[in-house]
């Protein structure tokens, strides 16, 4: 396992520097340009498509796609990779995670439009779709569709979700009951048992439970949140200008670039909101829905939720109870111990709760899109005991990534979504232009006072070469 670590954190040096930084940055600020800054521009009309029921009775309403995917975004990684990127990043780090979500939210829009646009109908009259299917009918090249939808698989299933259980099991190392030869085991044990159970019942099943526990464990966090912030308000001043010179003091950062602000913060944010690696597409897909653009503005929003939202409130948490995020305290603990400072030994159980609710939509979410992905590889949904088998699969994997070592998670979570970035976000980038259109038609539509409807021909588009929108 050492060796294996090793060589994943060669590959990560390569990788995130500078080829993701570039790519990410780059991909976000071009987008933004094209689309005419369709994060502010059309913020509000997001709020109103948000309120939308869907197209047909039974379907999928934008709403729920925004609650399967934020399920998946919004998770551990707004509690332990927010501590993680302060304590090894340090101040610096929010502003990077801030920039990775403002400039990734053009290429949240772009790359769920796309799935819209280019999903597929089942025999039910349901949508479904992901990066996959607009790879292989965009670009023609099924081969590069399943590379990637194999990438897709190795992230969620393997990577992010035995991170997901290691970050929760991780949250309760300071109880006194904790034995770190045994207590991750047992938990592990137990959310890999709740999680097959769930995840047995299916995709709609998914879809139900996600609506009801994302929204209420969002609210009940950024309360808290809010609580500690608005105590310590005295402190934010300072915090601002601590983050800002931490984010622009170069010297540190080239200095020790893998472990610096700039590095922790892109990995963390992008690991958070995963804007522009292709997840969310998989739900936007599902969305009944009148025009494509629609939900890419609901996937761009989700993208706000989790870091502007929920990523800073973590962050602001700690920060503000005067506890310094340092190496020793990586992870859950800080969090836990930032917590305490008001609410005593109730923040450690507040972030423990918190961290399984989270975590818990993660693992659930996470395997939504794995379902999508088999079945694209397979060109149909897979027989019901080979479904079974992989659920199992995955199960067993959450209970191992329980066990292991907090460096080896983080650093193959990072490898496996940065390969799926790094296929994705090109494609999008060549594939873009049919988004963009698609947003000039649906704000051409919204200033006639319609509600806008797609018709591929507007775009210059032969709807014969599409499957839903024919």
């Amino acid at each position: 396992m050492e060796a294996l670590h090793g060589i994943i954190n060669v590959i990560n040096g390569y990788l995130y520097y500078p080829i993701l930084i570039i790519m990410l940055l780059g991909v976000g600020l071009y987008f933004t340009f094209k689309t005419k800054n369709v994060q502010l521009s059309q913020f509000g009309e997001t709020w109103r498509v948000l309120r939308e029921a869907p197209d047909k009775e039974g379907g999928v309403s934008s709403f729920q796609a925004l609650m399967v995917s934020t399920a998946s975004r919004v998770g551990t990684g707004n509690i332990v990779g927010v501590s993680s990127a302060l304590c090894l990043g340090g101040y610096g780090a929010v502003f990077w995670m801030w920039i990775v979500a403002i400039i990734g939210g053009a290429s949240a829009f772009i790359e769920s439009t796309l799935a819209q646009v280019y999903k597929k109908r089942d025999d039910e009259g349901n949508s479904y779709g992901g990066p996959a299917y607009y790879i292989e009918a965009g670009l023609k090249s099924r081969p590069l569709a399943i590379i990637f939808a194999i990438s897709l698989i190795t992230c969620y299933a393997v990577g992010f979700n035995m991170l997901a259980a290691f970050n929760i099991q991780s949250s309760f190392a300071g109880y006194s009951f904790y034995d770190e030869n045994v207590t991750p085991w047992i938990i592990g044990a137990i959310l890999a048992i709740l999680t097959a159970v769930t995840i047995l019942g299916g995709g709609r099943r998914i879809i139900k439970i996600t609506e009801k526990v994302v929204p209420f464990m969002g609210v009940i966090y950024v309360i808290a949140s809010l609580i500690m912030i608005i105590t310590n308000i005295t402190a934010i001043p300072s915090i601002f200008g601590k983050i800002f010179s931490d984010a622009f003091n170069f010297k540190a950062i080239f200095g020790g670039l893998a472990g610096s602000s700039m590095i922790q913060g892109v990995k963390r944010g992008l690991y958070s909101n995963e804007a522009g690696i292709g997840s969310a597409p998989n739900a936007a897909a599902a969305a009944d829905v009148s025009h494509p653009a629609k939900q890419g503005l609901v996937q761009m929003f989700s993208v706000f939720l989790d870091t502007i939202i929920i990523c800073t409130a973590t962050a602001f948490m700690g920060l503000s109870s005067g506890v310094e995020p340092v190496a020793e305290l990586n992870g859950a603990p800080y969090i836990q111990e930032a917590l305490s400072t008001l609410f005593g030994n109730f923040g450690y159980y507040f972030i423990s709760i918190s961290l399984v609710l989270f975590g818990f939509s993660t693992l659930v979410g996470n395997l939504y899109y794995v379902d999508s992905n088999i079945a694209y590889i397979n060109k149909k949904v897979p027989t019901k005991n080979f479904q079974n088998i992989y659920r199992i699969i995955c199960a067993i994997l959450i209970f191992i990534g329980a066990g292991q070592d907090i460096g080896f998670v983080w650093d193959l979570s990072d490898l496996l979504m940065g390969v799926m970035a790094f296929i994705n976000l090109p494609c999008i980038l060549v594939l873009g232009g049919i988004a963009t259109k698609c947003l000039f038609d649906y704000t051409k539509q919204r200033k006639a006072g319609q509600n806008p409807v797609f018709v591929a021909k507007e775009i210059g588009m032969d709807d014969s070469k599409l499957d839903y929108w024919k």
